[in-house]
């Protein structure tokens, strides 16, 4: 089930938070409100593939790679399938399960466990400098 946390500011980017793990939705969904960021969160890469197909749409998708049911991985070829043009940066808990062929996979941006307030600065900026707003 996602869970929205909204805003009555119009203005601010969205972001979709994608982890297994309850703590890592909680921690990074806080990162993100923030640095003014409307968020949701889901547990599995099915659901967000689930959310997106049904019409959600986001500025940002900050996917886990490592997922029962439909990885990070496969959720994002999925989305870059459908046509999802957000940014999605994939936050891992150990950088050396990236591989040469990782970015391949549609990724814009990879960033190792815990958030940080300086990756979500980076990617905001990231999403203002190309007009997002």
């Amino acid at each position: 089930m996602a869970k929205k946390v909204t805003s009555s500011n119009k203005s601010k980017l969205s972001a979709l938070v994608v982890d297994a793990l309850g703590v890592c939705r909680i921690i990074h969904c806080a990162f993100l409100r923030r640095h003014g960021f409307e968020t949701t969160s889901v547990e599995s890469g099915r659901q967000a593939v689930d959310l997106i197909r049904f019409g959600q749409k986001f500025d940002v998708i900050f996917m886990d790679i490592i997922m029962p049911d439909m990885n990070g991985v496969q959720a994002t070829r999925a989305l870059r399938a459908m046509g999802v043009k957000s940014m999605i940066v994939g936050i891992v808990a150990d950088l050396h399960y990236i591989n040469e062929n990782f970015m391949e996979t549609g990724m814009d941006r990879v960033y190792e466990k815990p958030m940080t307030s300086e990756i979500v600065i980076s990617v905001r900026q990231a999403l203002l400098n190309n007009n997002v707003m």
